[in-house]
């Protein structure tokens, strides 16, 4: 069957009919045979056997018998009725119970007719009994398609109610299989099947909906899966080399005198290792002619910055100019101060734009800019209005891109003709393998060490129970000159609840480190930026010892002096936001700790999050078990999980098919970029398919 036919809408599908097509379409997404195709069961139900009435067990798993009805009662109870009917076989009797459709039930049965029924059995009353069992005519259940496991598919409450049941969805699939004779337009080429043992595509849709048996099902789910990550990979990979191709970069071909005195004379310690290699990537890519995009991962502290300000100078070498953007003004802040830091006595001309700087001091920036004077500017959202022009922008660095809208990225790629190299940076660790989905298209770079003399950041659990001994160890610190944090949680929903937990909190930890021997600072969503600031600033500059606050502590804010983070409530932060929170100390030369505070209820998964943060401070290894706890789509953030809809692999189980995928996908591209040679007209027949309904598996069959 060619793919515009499985385009047909679904309410053609015999059996569906205008009201199930909407509820389908409402409930599940599906408007075409092809989508109806690609609801892949969820779970599948084992029917190879049949149970005699005298072989069962008290166990909870559903088995399949064949027998009679023979008498059939109704049975009054406190609230309404039940239906009983007694169902034999040659080896016993036990009973089928039904609470709701008493009448259609009634009407229908047949008694002393063979009957196969399913279901979960009950030990009641010394005997078996089956509420509400699935039931077919032995003659039907033998003539019809022989589905042994049977497949159990994603369902909601709306769809059963409307009695759109999972047998129903069952048969409409039947019904497809019928109507196409189960044949479907193979999507992969022969040498791809042939070197990765994989099964027809018509016989991996079958089987995946009506498997024989278990050897079969795993046989299409492996075929199944490695199309879908293989059309993604290739996707991305492909948009990567056209990118190189067609996006013709600044060659930067020049490592000239400022990047020579700044490594000589002006770098403040010795690279790592990891910075030294990044630098090589990001030199390879400036000279390569094409617009380089690049994914600078590095965690907390790892030193990007110095990575950014380098690359920066090499575009200044070659006669260009560069810029920084960062989402918030607090990290706009501190880039400025500490790249103006960095580059003292080179001569280079930096400047700050954020949406503070005054109107009076704009219009010299903009013509400095303009004239290229300036070599860097630094700055948020203000760099992308109309009125900021560069005379040559050769270099664009976004740090923590999550948090800008593409179309504002984009804006920042538009002040030029050509477009500038393009570096992002996060602190953020993307899993790789999340990595390889998302970001398939930009190449990663990845800091992963960190700078010699930087002591590991301890981290403990305590319970509420110790919190006297975490008092004494504050204190202790305090007197060693040290800061403290203490933040407590913020969650949307129970802001108020949060705030008064705050509020609480303030107030004890005030008892307990009195004025004037102690300082306090309060930062919370509900105060006036101004303020905000203002105790922000009072702690950066070490006149309070202790910092009571809500999250709002971004990501970021860096006084080297604070050595002790304390989480509250830890249980209710995600791992991420942890490890966040946690990069906040650990900036200066001092041993630092991190303390996560719970109650003792812990639900398993708390403690997996706790006991993870306690082992270790690798932000990839945490990344990893994050993805493992709360999938994919949860990660990025409603806005990416869009990229991952996937119907059948899974991205943290399918790790290795993914990596497989990917492998095949780059092999393929280099052998034949276009897919012009005829061994790959079913994938780029496919490819062109995917281009055209855009999702993936709205074309694959």
């Amino acid at each position: 069957m060619n793919a515009n036919s499985l385009q047909t809408p679904i309410v053609y599908l015999k059996g569906v009919g205008p009201n199930r097509a909407q509820t389908l379409q409402s409930e599940l997404g599906i408007h075409t045979f092809q989508d109806l195709l690609n609801l892949f069961p969820n779970r599948y139900i084992d029917k190879t056997r049949y149970y005699k009435i005298g072989q069962l067990q008290r166990s909870n798993a559903d088995v399949q018998i064949i027998g009679k009805v023979v008498h059939i009662k109704t049975v009054e109870q406190k609230k309404g009725k039940r239906l009983v009917a007694s169902f034999v076989d040659e080896t016993g009797e036990m009973e089928l119970v039904w609470f709701r459709g008493q009448k259609w039930i009634r009407e229908n049965l047949k008694l002393n007719t063979p009957y196969v029924i399913f279901g979960k059995c009950n030990w009641f009353n010394g005997k078996f009994s089956m509420p509400h069992p699935e039931m077919e005519l032995l003659k039907d259940h033998e003539q019809g398609l022989k589905v042994l496991m049977q497949p159990v598919y994603p369902s909601t409450e709306k769809l059963n109610n409307k009695g759109i049941t999972n047998r129903v969805i069952s048969k409409l699939v039947q019904q497809i299989f019928i109507e196409t004779k189960g044949k479907f337009t193979e999507t992969l080429s022969e040498k791809l099947m042939f070197e990765l043992k994989l099964i027809p595509k018509s016989e991996a849709l079958f089987n995946i909906h009506f498997p024989k048996n278990q050897e079969l099902l795993a046989k299409a789910q492996f075929r199944l899966k490695f199309e879908e990550l293989f059309y993604i990979q290739l996707q991305l990979i492909a948009k990567n080399m056209l990118h190189k191709q067609k996006i013709k970069g600044f060659n930067f071909d020049q490592v000239g005198v400022l990047f020579n005195d700044f490594y000589k004379n002006h770098l403040p310690f010795e690279l790592t290792g990891a910075q030294k290699r990044v630098i090589k990537e990001i030199r390879a890519d400036l000279g390569s002619n094409a617009q380089m995009n690049r994914l600078l991962q590095g965690d907390v502290g790892s030193g990007k910055t110095i990575v950014a300000v380098m690359t920066m100078l090499l575009a200044i070498d070659n006669g260009f100019q560069a810029c920084l953007m960062a989402p918030t003004e607090i990290l706009a802040n501190q880039h400025y101060t500490g790249i103006v830091e960095l580059l003292e006595g080179t001569g280079i001309n930096c400047a700050l734009l954020t949406g503070s700087v005054k109107q009076a001091h704009r219009r010299p920036i903009h013509e400095k800019l303009e004239s290229g004077e300036l070599n860097i500017i630094i700055g948020t959202h203000a760099l992308l209005e109309d009125k900021v022009k560069f005379k040559n922008l050769g270099l664009a660095i976004v740090d923590e891109q999550h948090r800008f809208g593409v179309a504002q990225r984009s804006k920042l790629w538009h002040k030029n003709q050509i477009p500038p190299h393009i570096l992002i940076m996060t602190a953020t660790p993307i899993p790789r393998t999340l990595a390889m989905s998302l970001y398939g298209d930009l190449d990663v770079s990845i800091i992963d060490e960190l700078p010699p003399g930087r002591k590991p950041i301890k981290t403990v659990h305590r319970y509420d129970s110790n919190r006297l001994k975490v008092f004494q160890f504050i204190r202790d610190e305090i007197k060693k000159g040290r800061q403290i944090y203490i933040v407590y949680p913020l969650i949307q929903e129970s802001e108020a609840l949060d705030y008064k937990d705050l509020m609480d909190g303030y107030e004890s930890i005030a008892r307990d480190f009195p004025l004037p021997d102690y300082q306090i600072s309060i930062v919370h969503g509900q105060m006036k930026p101004a303020d905000k600031d203002y105790e922000m600033e009072r702690f950066v500059k070490g006149e309070t010892q202790i910092m009571v606050a809500t999250t709002v502590i971004e990501v970021g804010v860096n006084v080297p002096n604070a050595s002790v983070m304390i989480i509250e409530s830890a249980e209710r932060f995600g791992l991420s936001q942890l490890h966040q929170l946690r990069g906040r100390v650990g900036r200066g030369a001092d041993q630092s700790f991190c303390i996560l505070m719970t109650g003792h209820k812990l639900s398993t998964e708390a403690k997996t999050r706790l006991q993870t943060m306690a082992h270790t401070n690798d932000g990839f290894e945490i990344a990893e078990v994050d993805l493992k706890l709360r999938g994919p789509g949860d990660i990025m953030g409603t806005q990416q999980s869009g990229v991952l809809n996937l119907k059948i692999a899974d991205i943290v189980k399918d790790n290795d098919i993914l990596k497989t995928a990917r492998y095949h996908a780059i092999q393929l591209l280099k052998d034949d970029p276009g897919l012009e040679k005829p061994e790959n007209m079913a994938i780029r027949h496919t490819y062109a398919q995917l281009a055209k309904y855009k999702n993936i598996w709205n074309y694959i069959s």
